[in-house]
Protein backbone atom coordinates (compact mmCIF):
# COMPACT_ATOMS: atom_id res chain seq x y z
CA UNK A 1 0.00 0.00 0.00
CA UNK A 2 1.02 3.28 -1.00
CA UNK A 3 2.67 5.53 2.10
CA UNK A 4 1.12 8.95 3.31
CA UNK A 5 2.05 11.90 1.59
CA UNK A 6 4.04 14.07 4.67
CA UNK A 7 4.96 16.92 2.17
CA UNK A 8 3.87 20.73 2.64
CA UNK A 9 0.41 21.15 1.32
CA UNK A 10 0.29 24.07 -1.49
CA UNK A 11 -2.75 25.93 -3.44
CA UNK A 12 -2.90 24.61 -6.41
CA UNK A 13 -4.85 26.95 -8.97
CA UNK A 14 -3.59 25.42 -11.87
CA UNK A 15 -2.41 22.07 -12.87
CA UNK A 16 0.32 20.61 -15.12
CA UNK A 17 -0.44 17.93 -17.42
CA UNK A 18 2.88 15.35 -17.89
CA UNK A 19 1.56 12.62 -19.16
CA UNK A 20 3.63 12.53 -22.42
CA UNK A 21 6.45 13.96 -20.93
CA UNK A 22 8.42 10.60 -22.45
CA UNK A 23 6.51 10.91 -25.23
CA UNK A 24 9.06 10.47 -28.20
CA UNK A 25 7.05 11.66 -31.43
CA UNK A 26 4.02 13.76 -29.29
CA UNK A 27 3.51 15.68 -32.94
CA UNK A 28 2.60 12.83 -34.81
CA UNK A 29 0.36 11.47 -31.91
CA UNK A 30 -1.29 14.86 -31.62
CA UNK A 31 -2.05 14.94 -35.18
CA UNK A 32 -3.54 11.43 -34.87
CA UNK A 33 -5.83 12.34 -32.05
CA UNK A 34 -6.77 15.41 -33.81
CA UNK A 35 -7.97 13.76 -37.06
CA UNK A 36 -9.91 11.12 -35.29
CA UNK A 37 -11.51 13.63 -32.93
CA UNK A 38 -12.36 15.39 -35.78
CA UNK A 39 -14.16 12.38 -37.83
CA UNK A 40 -15.82 11.16 -34.31
CA UNK A 41 -17.47 14.47 -33.96
CA UNK A 42 -18.75 15.38 -37.29
CA UNK A 43 -19.88 11.99 -37.85
CA UNK A 44 -21.74 11.52 -34.62
CA UNK A 45 -22.80 15.56 -35.57
CA UNK A 46 -24.02 14.07 -38.92
CA UNK A 47 -25.82 10.99 -37.29
CA UNK A 48 -27.41 13.55 -35.09
CA UNK A 49 -29.17 15.87 -37.83
CA UNK A 50 -29.83 13.18 -40.06
CA UNK A 51 -31.94 11.48 -37.14
CA UNK A 52 -33.37 15.21 -36.39
CA UNK A 53 -34.33 16.26 -39.60
CA UNK A 54 -36.17 13.08 -40.62
CA UNK A 55 -39.60 12.74 -38.92
CA UNK A 56 -39.59 8.94 -40.58
CA UNK A 57 -36.75 8.50 -38.11
CA UNK A 58 -38.51 9.66 -35.13
CA UNK A 59 -38.54 6.31 -33.47
CA UNK A 60 -37.08 5.11 -30.26
CA UNK A 61 -34.42 3.01 -31.88
CA UNK A 62 -33.22 6.23 -33.50
CA UNK A 63 -33.88 8.60 -30.34
CA UNK A 64 -31.52 6.17 -28.66
CA UNK A 65 -28.70 6.18 -31.58
CA UNK A 66 -29.23 10.41 -31.39
CA UNK A 67 -28.82 9.79 -27.63
CA UNK A 68 -25.43 7.70 -28.34
CA UNK A 69 -23.86 10.07 -30.82
CA UNK A 70 -24.54 12.97 -27.95
CA UNK A 71 -22.75 10.92 -25.34
CA UNK A 72 -19.62 10.53 -27.32
CA UNK A 73 -19.94 13.63 -28.19
CA UNK A 74 -19.29 14.29 -24.56
CA UNK A 75 -16.93 11.83 -24.31
CA UNK A 76 -14.54 12.74 -26.61
CA UNK A 77 -14.50 16.26 -26.14
CA UNK A 78 -13.96 15.78 -22.56
CA UNK A 79 -10.35 14.99 -23.09
CA UNK A 80 -9.10 15.20 -26.88
CA UNK A 81 -8.92 18.67 -26.95
CA UNK A 82 -6.89 19.38 -23.32
CA UNK A 83 -4.57 16.20 -25.50
CA UNK A 84 -4.23 17.94 -28.79
CA UNK A 85 -3.44 21.22 -27.05
CA UNK A 86 -0.60 19.49 -25.40
CA UNK A 87 0.84 17.69 -28.00
CA UNK A 88 0.59 20.13 -30.72
CA UNK A 89 0.79 23.68 -28.74
CA UNK A 90 2.48 22.46 -26.18
CA UNK A 91 -0.09 23.87 -24.08
CA UNK A 92 0.39 21.73 -20.69
CA UNK A 93 -1.47 23.63 -18.13
CA UNK A 94 -4.99 23.90 -17.18
CA UNK A 95 -7.03 25.65 -14.24
CA UNK A 96 -7.98 23.93 -10.92
CA UNK A 97 -12.11 24.59 -11.50
CA UNK A 98 -11.32 23.56 -15.39
CA UNK A 99 -9.80 20.32 -14.59
CA UNK A 100 -12.90 19.29 -12.05
CA UNK A 101 -15.03 20.17 -15.08
CA UNK A 102 -13.23 17.95 -17.81
CA UNK A 103 -12.75 15.57 -14.99
CA UNK A 104 -17.03 15.20 -14.90
CA UNK A 105 -17.44 15.70 -18.09
CA UNK A 106 -15.04 12.43 -19.03
CA UNK A 107 -16.71 10.08 -16.34
CA UNK A 108 -20.29 11.48 -17.36
CA UNK A 109 -19.44 10.46 -20.96
CA UNK A 110 -17.81 6.51 -19.85
CA UNK A 111 -21.08 6.09 -17.57
CA UNK A 112 -23.20 6.72 -20.17
CA UNK A 113 -22.10 5.11 -23.16
CA UNK A 114 -22.63 1.88 -20.82
CA UNK A 115 -26.11 2.99 -20.22
CA UNK A 116 -26.91 4.40 -23.77
CA UNK A 117 -25.42 0.40 -24.83
CA UNK A 118 -27.43 -1.57 -22.09
CA UNK A 119 -30.84 0.42 -23.14
CA UNK A 120 -29.87 -0.11 -27.04
CA UNK A 121 -30.07 -3.95 -26.09
CA UNK A 122 -33.15 -3.79 -23.83
CA UNK A 123 -34.68 -2.01 -27.79
CA UNK A 124 -33.27 -5.14 -29.68
CA UNK A 125 -34.28 -7.56 -26.81
CA UNK A 126 -37.92 -6.19 -27.27
CA UNK A 127 -37.89 -5.57 -31.19
CA UNK A 128 -37.04 -9.53 -31.57
CA UNK A 129 -38.97 -11.31 -29.16
CA UNK A 130 -41.96 -8.87 -29.18
CA UNK A 131 -42.17 -7.64 -32.24
CA UNK A 132 -45.66 -6.48 -32.50
CA UNK A 133 -45.85 -5.22 -28.89
CA UNK A 134 -42.82 -3.26 -29.57
CA UNK A 135 -44.47 0.15 -30.24
CA UNK A 136 -46.67 0.19 -27.32
CA UNK A 137 -43.44 -1.05 -25.19
CA UNK A 138 -41.25 1.20 -26.64
CA UNK A 139 -42.78 4.59 -27.40
CA UNK A 140 -41.23 8.37 -28.11
CA UNK A 141 -42.04 9.57 -24.76
CA UNK A 142 -40.76 6.55 -22.86
CA UNK A 143 -37.41 6.38 -24.32
CA UNK A 144 -37.17 10.17 -23.56
CA UNK A 145 -38.29 10.33 -19.94
CA UNK A 146 -35.38 7.33 -19.70
CA UNK A 147 -32.79 8.95 -21.11
CA UNK A 148 -33.62 11.93 -18.48
CA UNK A 149 -33.48 9.36 -15.45
CA UNK A 150 -29.95 8.15 -17.31
CA UNK A 151 -28.35 10.89 -17.02
CA UNK A 152 -29.56 12.07 -13.99
CA UNK A 153 -28.11 8.95 -12.56
CA UNK A 154 -25.26 9.25 -13.79
CA UNK A 155 -24.79 12.28 -12.80
CA UNK A 156 -25.35 11.79 -9.19
CA UNK A 157 -22.30 9.50 -9.39
CA UNK A 158 -20.47 12.09 -11.26
CA UNK A 159 -20.40 14.16 -8.14
CA UNK A 160 -19.20 12.00 -6.02
CA UNK A 161 -15.55 12.87 -7.38
CA UNK A 162 -15.63 16.31 -7.43
CA UNK A 163 -17.32 16.79 -3.90
CA UNK A 164 -14.55 14.28 -2.68
CA UNK A 165 -11.46 16.48 -4.27
CA UNK A 166 -12.64 19.67 -3.13
CA UNK A 167 -12.03 19.11 0.68
CA UNK A 168 -8.59 17.49 0.12
CA UNK A 169 -5.18 19.24 0.66
CA UNK A 170 -2.70 19.04 -2.56
CA UNK A 171 1.10 18.31 -2.33
CA UNK A 172 1.53 18.41 -6.42
CA UNK A 173 0.56 20.50 -9.47
CA UNK A 174 1.43 17.87 -12.14
CA UNK A 175 -0.66 15.16 -13.46
CA UNK A 176 1.47 12.59 -14.41
CA UNK A 177 -1.86 10.61 -17.21
CA UNK A 178 -2.75 12.73 -20.19
CA UNK A 179 -5.47 14.76 -18.90
CA UNK A 180 -7.53 15.36 -15.67
CA UNK A 181 -9.05 12.17 -14.58
CA UNK A 182 -10.17 11.08 -11.00
CA UNK A 183 -7.05 9.10 -10.56
CA UNK A 184 -4.29 11.75 -11.66
CA UNK A 185 -5.96 14.17 -9.41
CA UNK A 186 -6.14 12.08 -6.65
CA UNK A 187 -2.29 11.64 -6.40
CA UNK A 188 -1.72 15.28 -6.70
CA UNK A 189 -3.11 14.98 -3.08
CA UNK A 190 -1.66 14.53 0.65
CA UNK A 191 -3.35 11.67 1.52
CA UNK A 192 -3.43 7.99 0.77
CA UNK A 193 -5.23 7.35 -2.94
CA UNK A 194 -5.70 3.91 -2.18
CA UNK A 195 -9.47 4.34 -0.11
CA UNK A 196 -10.35 6.55 -2.91
CA UNK A 197 -8.94 4.36 -5.77
CA UNK A 198 -11.11 1.45 -4.24
CA UNK A 199 -14.26 3.38 -3.74
CA UNK A 200 -14.02 4.21 -7.18
CA UNK A 201 -13.09 1.13 -8.26
CA UNK A 202 -16.19 -0.30 -6.77
CA UNK A 203 -18.99 2.15 -8.21
CA UNK A 204 -16.72 1.51 -11.60
CA UNK A 205 -17.39 -2.53 -10.99
CA UNK A 206 -21.08 -2.30 -10.03
CA UNK A 207 -21.95 0.04 -12.79
CA UNK A 208 -19.95 -1.46 -15.90
CA UNK A 209 -20.66 -5.51 -14.10
CA UNK A 210 -24.81 -4.72 -14.46
CA UNK A 211 -24.78 -2.87 -17.58
CA UNK A 212 -22.85 -5.55 -19.09
CA UNK A 213 -24.46 -8.73 -17.59
CA UNK A 214 -27.83 -7.13 -18.68
CA UNK A 215 -26.47 -6.75 -22.32
CA UNK A 216 -25.43 -10.61 -21.88
CA UNK A 217 -28.30 -11.30 -20.90
CA UNK A 218 -30.42 -9.49 -23.50
CA UNK A 219 -28.49 -11.55 -26.53
CA UNK A 220 -29.04 -14.98 -24.31
CA UNK A 221 -32.61 -13.92 -24.18
CA UNK A 222 -32.55 -13.21 -28.18
CA UNK A 223 -30.03 -16.01 -29.03
CA UNK A 224 -32.75 -18.37 -27.53
CA UNK A 225 -35.23 -17.13 -29.70
CA UNK A 226 -33.69 -16.78 -32.61
CA UNK A 227 -33.23 -21.06 -32.31
CA UNK A 228 -36.50 -21.05 -33.52
CA UNK A 229 -36.37 -18.98 -36.62
CA UNK A 230 -35.36 -20.23 -39.79
CA UNK A 231 -31.91 -19.53 -41.33
CA UNK A 232 -33.35 -16.41 -43.16
CA UNK A 233 -35.08 -14.82 -40.33
CA UNK A 234 -31.62 -15.95 -38.22
CA UNK A 235 -29.64 -13.90 -41.15
CA UNK A 236 -32.11 -10.95 -40.69
CA UNK A 237 -31.64 -10.87 -36.81
CA UNK A 238 -28.13 -11.03 -36.68
CA UNK A 239 -27.75 -8.18 -38.82
CA UNK A 240 -29.59 -5.97 -36.32
CA UNK A 241 -27.62 -7.33 -33.59
CA UNK A 242 -23.56 -6.98 -35.01
CA UNK A 243 -24.09 -2.84 -34.83
CA UNK A 244 -24.86 -3.16 -31.68
CA UNK A 245 -22.04 -6.14 -30.61
CA UNK A 246 -19.26 -4.04 -32.46
CA UNK A 247 -20.18 -0.74 -30.48
CA UNK A 248 -20.48 -2.99 -27.00
CA UNK A 249 -17.16 -4.63 -27.65
CA UNK A 250 -14.80 -1.23 -28.41
CA UNK A 251 -16.14 0.28 -25.38
CA UNK A 252 -16.23 -2.65 -22.79
CA UNK A 253 -12.85 -4.32 -23.72
CA UNK A 254 -10.38 -1.31 -22.97
CA UNK A 255 -12.60 -0.02 -20.10
CA UNK A 256 -12.38 -4.15 -17.80
CA UNK A 257 -8.61 -3.89 -18.71
CA UNK A 258 -8.10 -0.47 -17.51
CA UNK A 259 -10.44 -0.53 -14.25
CA UNK A 260 -11.47 -3.43 -13.57
CA UNK A 261 -8.97 -5.66 -14.30
CA UNK A 262 -6.12 -4.11 -12.86
CA UNK A 263 -7.88 -3.76 -9.22
CA UNK A 264 -7.31 -7.54 -9.54
CA UNK A 265 -3.58 -7.91 -9.80
CA UNK A 266 -2.89 -6.71 -14.15
CA UNK A 267 -0.05 -4.78 -13.82
CA UNK A 268 -0.23 -1.86 -16.54
CA UNK A 269 2.68 0.25 -17.53
CA UNK A 270 2.06 4.02 -17.43
CA UNK A 271 2.27 3.68 -21.16
CA UNK A 272 -0.25 0.80 -21.71
CA UNK A 273 -2.61 2.49 -19.14
CA UNK A 274 -2.36 6.01 -21.31
CA UNK A 275 -2.43 4.32 -24.82
CA UNK A 276 -5.91 2.21 -23.10
CA UNK A 277 -7.28 5.35 -22.21
CA UNK A 278 -7.10 7.26 -25.47
CA UNK A 279 -8.26 4.03 -27.19
CA UNK A 280 -11.15 4.35 -24.99
CA UNK A 281 -12.09 7.56 -25.36
CA UNK A 282 -11.64 8.09 -29.19
CA UNK A 283 -12.46 4.09 -30.16
CA UNK A 284 -15.92 4.32 -29.42
CA UNK A 285 -16.91 8.15 -30.34
CA UNK A 286 -15.27 7.14 -33.71
CA UNK A 287 -16.80 3.64 -34.45
CA UNK A 288 -19.97 4.34 -33.19
CA UNK A 289 -21.43 6.60 -35.77
CA UNK A 290 -19.69 4.71 -38.49
CA UNK A 291 -21.45 1.49 -37.65
CA UNK A 292 -24.96 2.91 -37.11
CA UNK A 293 -24.18 4.55 -40.76
CA UNK A 294 -23.30 1.76 -42.63
CA UNK A 295 -25.22 -0.44 -41.02
CA UNK A 296 -28.55 1.17 -40.52
CA UNK A 297 -30.52 0.88 -43.78
CA UNK A 298 -32.85 4.43 -43.04
CA UNK A 299 -29.47 6.28 -42.51
CA UNK A 300 -27.34 4.90 -45.06
CA UNK A 301 -30.10 5.79 -47.56
CA UNK A 302 -30.17 9.42 -46.50
CA UNK A 303 -26.83 9.83 -46.61
CA UNK A 304 -26.99 7.98 -49.89
CA UNK A 305 -29.68 10.71 -51.31
CA UNK A 306 -27.48 13.72 -50.63
CA UNK A 307 -24.24 12.20 -52.26
CA UNK A 308 -26.39 11.89 -55.33
CA UNK A 309 -27.70 15.20 -55.02
CA UNK A 310 -24.45 16.53 -54.72
CA UNK A 311 -23.11 14.94 -57.64
CA UNK A 312 -26.47 16.57 -59.52
CA UNK A 313 -24.81 19.79 -58.34
CA UNK A 314 -21.94 18.96 -59.98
Amino acid sequence: MRSLNTNTSINVTHFIIGGFDTLSRPIAVGVAILITYLLAVLANMANIMFIISDKRLHKPMYLLICNLAVVDIVYTSSSSPTMIGVLLAGVNTISYVECLIQMCAFTLGILMESFVLAIMALDRFIAIIYPFQYHSYLINTRVLVLTFVLWFIAWCFVCYMPVTLVSLPHCSSKLKYNFCEFAAIIETTCVNPEKYFNEVATIAFFIFFFTFVFICLSYCGILLYVKLLSNNEKKKMGSTLVSHLICVIVHYCPAFVRIIFTRFGVVLTLEERQGLIIGAVLGPCLVNPFVYCLRTKEIKQKLFNIFKKLNTYD
